[in-house]
């Protein structure tokens, strides 16, 4: 294990999350330096079974989220597990929570418990219904949030709505939620006290959407339809040999681009020139560049399109992910020695701090791994810990 580096160093957080939402949101606070604490039950969070494994309850799905985490297995419902948390809250700086908080009241845990623990914790909720709203105890899953926020209709149509094939609102959910701890632990550093944080699926998702999708019904009343007609009209392009994305995107890129394709006329025929006249024209702009892609093969036209500074990409395989030049140069995805699943592959952090370094400093725990640990620092003793264990209140791996 390498020391912790990153701007939130010396943090202790709190994971009393699962699958996705949450434990993102928890891993981009460990990359960023805080010290995390997954708080389990003891059969263990259900994204550790999801996916490809090579060991039983270590899928590679659950290590994409749950690096930088050490893992304590503790039952809850056991009146010795529940003592356990509340000794670390009084501890802890941040707790996040995507348990749905009538149940964690009932624990007895909700907000102004802890609170009463710990004044300066900050208790962050990963809900999928704002709880003033009439959804608030309703469960709510990737699928559920997509269908609802309007993002499945913006995929495919109002007739007839479509998935994006990625759990896309578990995952910007959980980058907000990320955001949302580190701004309320600036402000505790000003205000002295912590608060409550909570990051609703629906809502979040909805907002992102809304950005380009309200189109003429940002104002009131309409000034013409929804969506984003550019949105509905990109497509891969075909080449002679593969695919490529290509985007001119000023009046002169535009020019440029049809006058070096021998395609001159079409800057007047499609009114490149003038942005607002683009828009309108921008099916006929695309159906003209799938016409004149298969010219070219997609080396020619990265070589053409770079000399020409026009925005441009080929495709990437997903199997083939680690080899895309860009993210291959800056080592977006090195390969790891995990100490029982062997060699894996996953991204690093993304985010830079020139003062502060991410890293990667732990890999993902197994089931308990660190209970014993965590237990030792928490001011329990050995014979203790072997009551905890004795009464199934926490359960400890290796």
């Amino acid at each position: 294990m390498d020391e912790p580096t990153g701007p939130l160093k010396g943090i202790r957080v709190i994971d009393l999350t699962s699958v996705l939402f949450g434990p993102y949101a928890t891993q981009i606070l460990g990359d960023w330096g805080a010290e995390v604490v997954k708080v389990e039950p003891l059969s263990g969070d259900v994204w550790r079974y999801a996916g490809h494994f090579r060991n039983r309850g270590m899928s590679g799905q659950f290590m994409a989220v749950n690096r930088n985490k050490r893992s304590l297995a503790l039952d809850l419902k056991h009146s010795e597990g529940k003592g356990v948390l509340r000794r670390m809250i009084s501890m802890s700086d941040v707790l996040v929570t995507n348990v749905r908080p009538a149940a964690l009241e009932r624990l007895g845990f909700g907000y102004e418990g802890c609170q009463k623990t710990n004044p300066r914790l900050v208790y962050a909720a990963a809900t999928g219904f704002g709880q003033n709203g009439p959804w608030a105890k309703r469960p709510a899953f990737d699928e559920i949030v997509q269908a609802a926020s309007g993002l499945a209709s913006s995929v495919g149509t109002d007739d007839e709505p479509a998935f994006v094939p990625s759990l896309i609102g578990d995952k910007i959910c959980g980058m907000m939620l990320a955001a949302a701890v580190s701004a309320a632990l600036f402000r505790r550093e000003r205000a002295g006290h912590g608060q409550m944080v909570e990051v609703p699926m629906l809502e979040t998702v909805a907002a992102f959407n809304s950005i380009e999708m309200l189109g003429g019904h940002a104002f009131e009343p309409p000034i013409g339809p929804v969506g984003y007609k550019r949105m509905k009209e990109r497509r891969p392009m075909r080449t002679k040999d593969g695919w490529l994305t290509m985007l001119p995107y000023s009046a002169d890129n535009w020019c440029d681009f049809f006058k070096a394709v021998g395609r001159p006329e079409l800057i007047e025929e499609l009114s490149v020139r003038d942005p607002v006249l683009l828009s309108a024209n921008i099916d006929k702009v695309y159906a003209s560049m799938s016409e004149i892609a298969p010219s070219r093969t997609t080396a020619e036209w990265e070589e053409l399109l770079l000399d020409l500074d026009v925005p441009h990409a080929a495709f990437t395989r997903l199997t083939a992910l680690g080899e895309q030049p860009h993210l291959r140069a800056v080592d977006m995805f090195p390969e790891l020695d995990h100490p029982s699943e062997g060699r894996i592959r996953q991204a690093r952090p993304s985010a830079m701090f020139s003062e502060n370094p991410p890293g990667v400093h732990r890999a993902a725990p197994r089931l308990g791994e660190h209970s014993h640990e965590v237990l030792r620092e928490l001011g329990y003793s050995d014979s203790e810990i072997e009551d905890l264990v004795d009464c199934k209140a926490v359960a400890i791996n290796g």
